[in-house]
């Protein structure tokens, strides 16, 4: 088997965006030379020498590779024969084990499964020809990675993999936290922060990685020593002598670079006791256990380690993913804001997180910022400096939306106690520039965000909803894990809210005497109508004795009202049946599941059309407007209020009563054409409109409609 000669061989370093500028600079200190940056990635030409130590030393690459061939490629059969003239048996033999990478596509290679196959099966033809033998296939571990790229211009560049596992495995990390930091980017944070060997704080440090890497940095640790597995070696050109000696090399920079650790403050601090057992495990295995101090300490008590001596405040806090840990995050950037204006006067701060919006809760005007991915996640690295005089604000966010909040509470929290409610509104776009929806459930709260005007910038009414978040957690004292956010979409798409967090969590409320069900966060209602309270007593109090039927009856917790005012059978239709469950479980809640409850999953409109039964006491609350696919035509309220009418009264007892509600703007009601129908309504809008709700009466109608000989007397 021949060797291959490695003089000034051409190279690609692999990284994560963000990073190729800070690789750039090093691969040249490293040797490097023709060193020209890419996306993600930096080429460069050198020996091999250059290779194993940039393997060895590269703090910032993912991968470095060696470019074998680049081919033009129209078919998978320019693929094959391009990979198969490749002198495959100079570089491994059959005997190790091999895997391919295979990234892009092409009109004729739809699918990188299909590309890596190809690739596979030419360098195991080539094996198989030249000697019988083939290698085999290791996707997880394999002596040899192999990787293809097909860029759009078709063609295709080959290159093998020096390094085995990703570079950025240092080899001291056996556990992580949830949301682990990767090593280069922690590399790339401390020198975009220009750190120098000042007193270095990491608040939320997790697994210990910025300050581990910062450790290895400053005493001059090569960030591969610590590994055991190289894919270099399994190459048939490695030069082992070579490589033993850069090896001893960097064993012999280490162990002089420690002394410079003496005297160097790092410190790590952590709310999980658990988190910090894995980041000083972490620091022992890399061998900084007894340079790095480690402290359990919540964020929102932030102090200042080293109040005499200024220094670098490096930290990568959480920044979630759902939509349900925003209020809670918003809490925590608000107080490391506050922490760091009181504590930390003359420090330099540097901050990473992927979100805009939970970064300006800092409060903190940021002097550089750069763009870096974690993973696939693009991220902002902001850099502040915390000026000497810096104080803490003692005033609110949002301080006229929490006067308001706190009036509200005080008004409404005793009024919900008295009347046996722990179901109700808080606030209802009180004030028009905080415009969102504050609902309690117990001991949760659910905040709706409304449209903002078209005249409002979306930017500002993003900060205002956020800023309305951060002072509701405030003044309720509300933990963040209990506030559910429910968020317009702001990106063009037919859904009007985003996606909520599926949890399939139900709870309890009770409402007069009743107990429902609630679920805050799987849709975008939670399964109870608080404007309907006093409609649902009112239908308790009329139901004794008898017939009653709730039509488009979502969770059925009118029926649930009637049912335990004394009504004699009760029948619940509506489309879903996920809702019709829901309405079974709410009855079960308070001992009501019983043969005299009958459910049905029908379109209301044409069950009722096709209905013989008659009954005492209907409620009936349809949509404003219906094109569900379920139901045969579309539904207005206002055009076919008089068709439903129609309908109800031939189901509609002699001296019965309808309870019709509806939540569209403006609603008229036809009482010409009722009248012509023998019915007649009674306006009852403003004694069913809860106390909570009264700021805005428009969205609520309520009528009693009886037999127009009844109405009459």
């Amino acid at each position: 088997m021949t060797g291959v000669n490695f003089e000034m061989t051409d190279f690609f370093a692999t990284c994560p965006k963000g990073l190729e500028s800070l690789l750039a600079s090093e691969l040249t200190a490293l040797g490097a030379e023709q060193v020209q940056e890419t996306v993600a990635g930096v080429a460069f030409s050198g020996s091999l020498e250059t290779a194993y130590r940039a393997c060895l030393w590269s703090r910032l690459a993912s991968r470095i590779l060696l470019s074998l061939s680049r081919f033009d490629v129209r078919d998978d059969l320019d693929l094959y024969l391009g990979i198969t003239q490749l002198p495959w048996e100079s570089w491994f033999s059959a005997r190790q084990t091999l895997a391919v990478d295979f990234t892009g596509t092409s009109p004729s290679i739809r699918n990188t499964q299909y590309g890596a196959v190809k690739v596979k099966d030419a360098i195991v033809d080539r094996f198989t020809k030249r000697g019988g033998e083939r290698p085999d296939i290791d996707k997880h571990s394999p002596d040899v990675r192999i990787l293809v790229h097909l860029n759009k211009k078709g063609e295709a560049s080959v290159t093998l993999d020096l390094s085995g596992p990703a570079l950025h495995q240092r080899g001291y990390r056996s556990a992580t936290g949830e949301a682990p930091l990767k090593e280069n980017l922690a590399v790339a944070m401390l020198l975009r922060a220009g750190w120098q060997g000042e007193p270095l704080f990491d608040p939320m440090c997790g697994s210990g990685t910025l300050l581990i890497e910062a450790a290895m940095l400053w005493s001059d640790m090569a960030p591969g020593l610590l590994r055991t597995r190289f894919g270099l070696t399994s190459l048939a050109n490695f030069d082992r002598g070579l490589w033993q000696s850069l090896q001893a090399e960097a064993s012999v920079r280490a162990k002089r670079g420690r002394q410079k650790l003496e005297g160097l403050h790092l410190l790590g601090r952590d709310v999980s006791e658990a988190v910090l057992r894995r980041a000083r495990d972490n620091a022992k295995a890399a061998g900084f256990a007894e340079q790095i101090q480690f402290e359990a300490a919540d964020v929102a008590n932030l102090s200042n380690p080293w109040p005499a001596t200024p220094g670098l405040l490096l930290t990568n806090p959480p920044y979630g993913e759902r939509l349900g840990d925003m209020p809670g995050l918003l809490a925590l950037y608000q107080q490391l804001g506050q922490g760091l204006r009181q504590g930390f006067q003359g420090w330099r701060v540097a901050v990473l997180s992927s979100s805009a919006e939970l970064l300006s809760c800092l409060r903190l005007r940021a002097d550089k910022q750069y763009r870096l991915f974690n993973g696939g996640l693009e991220c902002q690295f902001r850099l502040y400096q915390i000026a000497q005089d810096a104080v803490a604000s003692t005033r609110m966010v949002a301080e006229d939306f929490a006067n308001r909040l706190r009036k509200n509470i005080k008004l409404l929290d005793k009024w919900a106690q008295g009347e046996g409610l722990d179901a109700y509104r808080l606030y209802d776009a009180d004030l028009p520039e905080y415009n969102a929806a504050i609902d309690r459930y117990g001991d949760y709260l659910v905040i709706q965000e409304y449209a903002a005007p078209k005249t409002i910038p979306e930017n500002v009414a993003r900060q205002r909803f956020l800023d309305l978040v951060q002072a509701a957690v405030a003044v309720t004292g509300v933990e963040g894990d209990k506030v559910v956010l429910k968020v317009r979409e702001r990106q063009k798409g037919e859904s009007q809210y985003q996606k909520l967090d599926a949890q399939g969590n139900q709870f309890e409320v009770h409402e007069y005497g009743a107990r429902l069900l609630v679920n805050l966060w799987d849709y975008l209602d939670t399964g109870l109508f608080l404007d309907h309270r006093l409609t649902r007593r009112m239908l308790g109090q009329m139901a004794q004795n008898t017939r009653f039927l709730n039509l488009f009856a979502y969770t059925g917790s009118a029926t649930v009202h009637a049912a335990l005012g004394g009504a004699r059978f009760t029948t619940t239709v509506d489309m879903s049946r996920t809702y019709l469950n829901w309405a079974k479980e709410n009855l079960k809640c308070n001992g009501l599941l019983n043969g005299r409850h009958h459910f049905e999953q029908a379109d209301c409109l044409r069950w009722l059309s096709e209905c013989q039964e008659q009954f005492d006491l209907i409620f009936i609350d349809p949509p404003t407007f219906s094109n569900s696919k379920r139901m045969e035509h579309t539904f207005d309220v206002q055009r076919d209020h008089l068709l439903l009418m129609g309908h109800l009264k031939r189901i509609l007892a002699p001296g019965g009563t309808l309870v019709f509600s509806n939540n569209k703007r403006h609603f008229k009601m036809d009482a010409e054409g009722l009248a012509n129908l023998g019915l007649k309504a009674r306006n009852i809008s403003n004694q069913t409109l809860p106390k909570d709700f009264a700021r805005n009466p428009h969205i609520h109608n309520c009528w009693l409609i009886t037999h127009d000989e009844v109405q009459g007397e």
